[in-house]
């Protein structure tokens, strides 16, 4: 079990931390500001400062046994910390900020075309959402353009938490087909678009939607009789 930092404030850049556990599958602390990889998001890569001035190369973070287990992955050759050490974790944030602008961006995406989402992918620079939708078409520019000016509108955006009943009662919140969120812990965690869509989701995301940035819809495939995929990258 490990106090998931990023959960209420996706800014952290960076967090004390006891490690409690270094094994083959990685190296776990009792607290961590990296988001391991899961609902579409990527993992955080960065480093574990030692006190001594050892630094170990994080590459990628995932998701351990348990629901707030973290698994930080060394580079190889990377030295390893012992159990008990005193580190400083630090993320990639530049990746990270990228991402948390993408993944808000996917959001709104979800709120221009509200159909039911087959699947998705958050990536460094880009992203992409998978629609059940039956019409043939979709028009790219008009896309783009409504998105833009949501992010232009620069509503806020919030996480908070309802209980599992909660989100039992109200299965539109749930957007994504493929991926359920966690349940079983009595609470699942919302984000919100202030105005524009609420919808549970654990991954990070910007205060703000103006802090996305302008992008364009790169390309839309078909990817069944029903399945269309729409491809954003930043502009």
């Amino acid at each position: 079990m490990s106090a998931l930092l990023f959960r209420d404030d996706g800014y952290l850049r960076s967090c004390t931390a006891t490690v409690t556990a270094v094994g083959d599958r990685g190296i776990e602390l009792d607290q961590t500001v990296f988001y391991p990889t899961g609902g579409g998001q990527p993992g955080d890569s960065g480093l574990l400062r030692l006190a001594d001035g050892t630094m170990v190369t994080i590459v990628e973070a995932r998701k351990g046994d348990g629901p707030d287990a973290v698994l930080h992955i060394p580079a190889p050759g990377t030295p390893l910390p012992a159990v008990g050490a005193r580190v400083t974790a630090e993320i990639d944030w530049p990746r990270r900020h990228r991402l948390m602008r993408m993944h808000t961006c996917l959001h709104l995406l979800s709120a221009v075309l509200p159909y039911p989402v087959t699947g998705g992918q958050v990536s460094d620079g880009k992203g992409r959402l998978d629609f059940d939708i039956t019409e043939a078409q979709l028009d790219k520019d008009a896309i783009t353009e409504k998105l833009n000016q949501l992010i232009a509108g620069d509503h806020a955006v919030r996480p908070r938490w309802i209980s599992d009943a909660e989100l039992a009662a109200s299965p539109d919140l749930v957007k994504t087909m493929a991926v359920k969120p966690p349940s079983g812990a009595g609470k699942v965690r919302l984000v919100e678009v202030e105005g524009l869509d609420l919808q549970a989701c654990g991954g990070t995301h910007v205060a703000r939607t103006g802090e996305i940035g302008r992008v364009v819809v790169r390309k839309i495939e078909s990817k069944g009789k029903q399945n269309r995929r729409v491809a954003l990258e930043f502009e």
